[in-house]
C-alpha cells in the first residue's frame, strides 16, 4: 500500500517536472515579445518626432505605415 502510494506520488511529480519543462508555445511567446519591442520603439520614435518642429519624422512613419496597411488590405478604402 506504501509503496503505491509512493510510485503514484512520484509518477504524478514527474509528469508535473515534463510539462514545466515542456516548449510549447515558447515560439508564440518570443514572437509577441518581438512585437511589443518593435511597437514600442515605433512610439518612442512618434513621440521623439513631435518634439521637432513640423513634427516631420512622426508624420512620415504614420504615413509610411499607413501605406503599408493599405498595401496589404489591398486598398479597399
Amino acid at each position: 500500500m506504501i509503496c503505491r502510494a509512493q510510485g503514484y506520488a512520484h509518477a504524478t511529480a514527474y509528469r508535473m517536472w515534463l510539462r514545466i519543462r515542456s516548449e510549447n508555445g515558447q515560439g508564440t511567446v518570443e514572437y509577441v515579445a518581438l512585437i511589443l519591442l518593435i511597437a514600442g520603439v515605433l512610439a518612442g520614435v512618434i513621440v521623439a518626432g513631435r518634439s521637432l518642429k513640423g513634427g516631420g519624422i512622426a508624420q512620415t512613419v504614420v504615413s509610411k505605415l499607413k501605406e503599408a496597411i493599405d498595401g496589404v488590405g489591398g486598398g479597399s478604402r
